[in-house]
C-alpha cells in the first residue's frame, strides 16, 4: 500500500464541530423577526436550535414565530416567553440559560446573518482557548453596504489595537460564547436595572475578569439595521455614553477605550444624512415601479 494513502482510522481523530444555538431576544419585533429567522434557517451548516425569547410583546412577534414553526417544521425554531420582567438583559439571560448547544450565539431580532455564519462560528471556536467570539456587521438598510462592512471591520480592529489587545469587546448583534463560559459569569453579569450600560460590553468585561479569551473573527458577519440613527441627538448621545457608564461600573479607566464613543459621535450626522437619502431614493424607486 502506498505511504501517501490516507489511513481510514485517521478520520476518527477529527473532532466533531460544536453544536451552535442561536438566541434572539425579541420585544415588539413584528417588522423584522421573519427576515431574521429566515437568515438563521438558511445556513450552510444548520444551527442546533434557533431560540426566540419573546419578552411581553404586544404586537404579532410571537404569532409570526409560531407561523414560521409551521412553515419550516424541519427547522429547530423554539419560542420561549420571558414574562417575569421587561428588559433586554433578563430576556437575553433566559435564552442563554435555556440553550443546549456547546456554543451559544446571541443576535438581535433585526440581525440578518450571512449564510455561513454558523459555519464561521464553528471555525472560530475550533481553537479550545477561545471562549467567546464576535465579528463585524453590515448595515443592510444603508447605501454602500460592502464599503460599510469594510469600515466596520477596520474600526473594530483599530479598537483592539488601541486597547493593546487587553480588552476584546463583544458586539450584541453578532456574538457567540461557550456555554461553559456563560455558566462561569452568568451570576455575576450586571442586571443593569436602571438601563444605563451596554450589556454586551458588560459581558465582555466579566469574561475578561475571568481571563476568558474573546476572539475577533472577521469572517463571522451579521447584517443589522441602522435604525439607531433614527434616534434624536439627545437619545443617541445617551446611547453612546453607555460605554462610559459601563466602564465606570467595572472601574475601568483606560482612556483608549473611549475611542468607540468618539467614532460613534463623529459618524452620527453624516450617517443619518446618508440613511435619509437612501430611504428617499428607495421610496422614489418604489413609486416609479408602481407607476409603470
Amino acid at each position: 500500500m502506498s505511504a501517501d494513502r490516507p489511513v481510514v482510522g485517521e478520520l476518527k481523530d477529527v473532532p466533531e464541530p460544536p453544536g451552535v444555538s442561536i438566541v434572539i431576544p425579541a420585544y415588539n419585533e413584528e417588522s423584522v423577526i421573519r427576515q431574521c429567522l429566515i437568515a438563521a434557517i438558511y445556513q450552510s451548516v444548520p444551527a442546533e436550535e434557533i431560540i426566540v425569547v419573546d419578552n411581553l410583546s404586544t404586537d404579532r412577534t410571537a404569532r409570526i414565530v409560531r407561523q414560521m414553526q409551521q412553515e419550516y417544521p424541519e427547522s429547530p425554531i423554539i419560542l420561549l416567553r420571558q414574562a417575569d420582567s421587561q428588559g433586554l438583559i433578563p430576556t437575553r439571560n433566559y435564552g442563554l440559560n435555556h440553550a443546549k448547544g456547546e456554543i451559544v450565539g446571541r443576535i438581535d431580532a433585526d440581525s440578518v446573518l450571512e449564510p455561513d455564519w454558523v459555519e464561521q462560528v464553528q471555525k472560530a471556536f475550533a481553537d479550545p482557548t477561545v471562549q467567546a467570539a464576535t465579528g463585524p456587521v453590515v448595515y443592510y438598510d444603508m447605501p454602500m453596504r460592502r464599503f460599510g462592512l469594510k469600515a466596520d471591520d477596520k474600526m473594530r480592529q483599530l479598537m483592539l489595537r488601541l486597547a493593546k489587545h487587553q480588552y476584546h469587546f463583544l458586539f450584541g448583534s453578532n456574538m457567540a460564547l461557550r456555554r461553559s463560559a456563560w455558566e462561569t459569569i452568568r451570576d455575576e453579569a450586571c442586571l443593569d436595572e436602571k438601563d444605563e450600560m451596554h450589556e454586551d460590553i458588560d459581558l465582555s468585561l466579566h469574561l475578561a475578569e475571568h481571563d476568558l479569551h474573546i476572539q475577533y473573527w472577521p469572517q463571522m458577519v451579521s447584517g443589522m439595521s441602522a435604525r439607531r440613527l433614527e434616534d434624536s441627538p439627545r437619545d443617541y448621545r445617551y446611547y453612546v455614553t453607555r460605554f462610559d457608564r459601563t466602564y465606570k461600573a467595572h472601574n475601568v479607566k483606560k482612556m483608549a477605550l473611549k475611542a468607540p464613543m468618539v467614532v460613534f459621535f463623529s459618524v452620527y450626522f453624516p450617517a443619518k444624512l446618508l440613511r435619509a437619502i437612501h430611504a428617499a431614493n428607495a421610496a422614489q424607486g418604489g413609486v416609479r415601479r408602481g407607476g409603470m
